[in-house]
């Protein structure tokens, strides 16, 4: 194996598990430890991972801002995926609230399609249009409405939301740091909006893709005491999942 191949190897462990240990890399390679040291010496260098005592951690990265209409087309298989799971928690006469998400979309069209007798509470205009031929009952938020988010948020927003308490609630995110405890967003308004949709939830799911473990956004609207699960398209690494039980927050 070159070394540009083992390189790109080791930068894959690390996007999946978020460290890799050089005692480990050195037998699965077939190649001395200090070969793997100085491999994570070039990748730290690059900026793309941190040493730390025998072995290394991936770099958090600040995620770059995209509108919704840029992010629609993006990561679809694993939303769906996500959108699925969020579709099999959803009961019959329940209420449910569904933020601004590109996932949340996938999952009102799974509803939309489906003979759930449920009601839906949204802020987002994608969402409520799914169901303009469905006799799914839909309360739509008002407030100041957003074109990059192409929904509404801010203050008339969170004075609306704080009328109901729904059963069920699916928000979605830029970020989660699992060492600080941190849920961000680009957006303040949009955090601040989320936040009133946190607590309009008996249950709290949050639907994002297991990539956004090693991802913040700029504004912390919540931490992970604050959901009860969340919804990804696959298990992050084992460090993260002890956390997220030690904070009583379930891995769907």
């Amino acid at each position: 194996m070159f070394a540009h191949e083992r390189i790109e190897q080791i930068i894959n462990f690390l996007n999946k598990e978020g460290k890799v240990v050089v005692k480990e890399l050195s037998s699965k390679f077939n190649v001395s430890e200090d070969c793997i040291r100085k491999d994570l010496k070039s990748l730290e260098k690059q900026g793309i991972l941190k040493r730390t005592y025998g072995g290394a951690v991936l770099t958090r990265k600040t995620a770059h801002y995209n509108d919704i209409a840029n992010r629609k087309n993006v990561h679809i298989e694993a939303k769906k995926k996500i959108a699925q799971k969020a579709f099999d928690l959803i009961e019959d006469r329940e209420t449910i609230f569904l933020d601004i998400s590109t996932t949340n979309i996938l999952l009102a069209e799974l509803i939309s399609k489906s003979n759930k007798n449920i009601t839906i509470v949204t802020n987002m205009i994608d969402i409520i249009k799914c169901f303009s031929n469905n006799n799914v009952k839909v309360i739509g938020i008002g407030g100041i409405f957003s074109k990059e988010l192409e929904g509404f948020v801010g203050s008339a927003a969170i004075e609306s939301i704080a009328k109901y308490k729904v059963d069920k609630a699916f928000v979605g995110s830029c970020g989660v740091n699992i060492f600080d405890r941190s849920i961000t967003t680009f957006d303040v308004e949009d955090g601040n909006t989320k936040k009133a949709i946190i607590n309009s939830g008996k249950k709290v799911y949050l639907v994002m893709e297991s990539k956004k473990f090693y991802f913040d956004g700029t504004y912390k609207f919540a931490d992970i005491y604050d959901i009860n699960a969340v919804i990804s398209d696959e298990q992050p690494n084992d460090d993260i999942c002890n956390i997220l039980k030690e904070a009583d927050v379930d891995i769907i």
